[in-house]
């Protein structure tokens, strides 16, 4: 009796998570290609907020903290659906690598925990929503810009120092890191320069990359600076900081004449 009722758990488990998989497939595969059937990006939010319906099934009270739980998760998805939009209604090659990159997120890398997939989340947050950001704003004031990259910096710093049990307000320090980025952009808002790969119709704003590995780095620091409770040994961050420097010098110097500049 006992043995049959803990097969029938585990075969009921197998199941559950198969269809939790087949759902989020659905749902990758569904927003992006939404946006190339319909002309829209309504319906993709539309989905991208349906599957956070637990987000919702809350308290009036908890759901602000609710919201700034799944902030991460909320960028990558509408960062996705408007690339997607943004790509235009004529199928490429990108349709196909967004809604491979979004499914690969929702099965293989959101579930994930560590301390590693923590902050590859954070920063893939920051590259594919910045990269969105930079391509929806370019021709709006700055402002619109400033205020998403403030949103985005906030989500990824706040992903970080959240999943650090000793981190007990995480609050001030991801609104300093969003006013880095809203800063950034506001300084770089004026010379957005879009990487374009037009055999794919791929488009790859160096803001995103700026900041991605500025981010990068910041963790490094943080994450250096937190091990030694509140000490600092610049040797142990030299590498990063050196290659963040590096790549950006790389960036700004060899590479300011792409394909186009918006």
């Amino acid at each position: 009796m006992t043995s049959d009722y803990i097969f029938i758990r585990k075969s009921r488990n197998a199941l559950s998570s198969f269809l939790h998989v087949l759902m989020n497939i659905l749902l990758g595969v569904a927003s992006i290609f939404s946006c190339v059937v319909s002309g829209s990006w309504i319906i993709g939010f539309i989905l991208v907020l349906v599957s956070k319906w637990r987000m919702f099934a809350v308290r009036p009270r908890y759901l602000f903290l609710n919201l700034k739980s799944n902030l991460v998760d909320l960028v990558v998805g509408f960062s996705f659906v408007l690339l997607a939009y943004f790509s235009g209604t004529s199928l490429l090659p990108v349709h196909l690598l967004l809604a491979v990159g979004y499914v690969l997120w929702l099965v293989l890398i959101k579930p994930r925990t560590s301390e590693f997939w923590t902050v590859f989340q954070a920063l893939f947050a920051t590259f594919i929503g910045t990269s969105a950001a930079t391509i929806a704003c370019a021709s709006f004031s700055s402002v619109l810009l400033v205020l998403t990259e403030f949103i985005i910096g906030y989500a990824a710093a706040r992903h970080v120092l959240a999943q650090n049990n000793n981190s007990l307000d995480n609050g001030f320090p991801a609104f300093i890191f969003g006013l880095f980025f809203a800063e950034l952009s506001l300084v770089l808002h004026s010379w957005l320069i879009i990487y374009a790969f037009t055999d794919f119709g791929v488009l790859v704003p160096e803001l995103a990359l700026v900041l991605t590995v500025f981010g990068f780095m910041c963790e490094r620091l943080y994450s250096s600076v937190e091990s030694r409770d509140g000490g600092f040994r610049f040797k142990e961050v030299v590498l990063p900081v050196l290659f963040t420097l590096i790549i950006i010098s790389v960036l700004i110097i060899s590479f300011s004449e792409p394909t186009f500049n918006i």
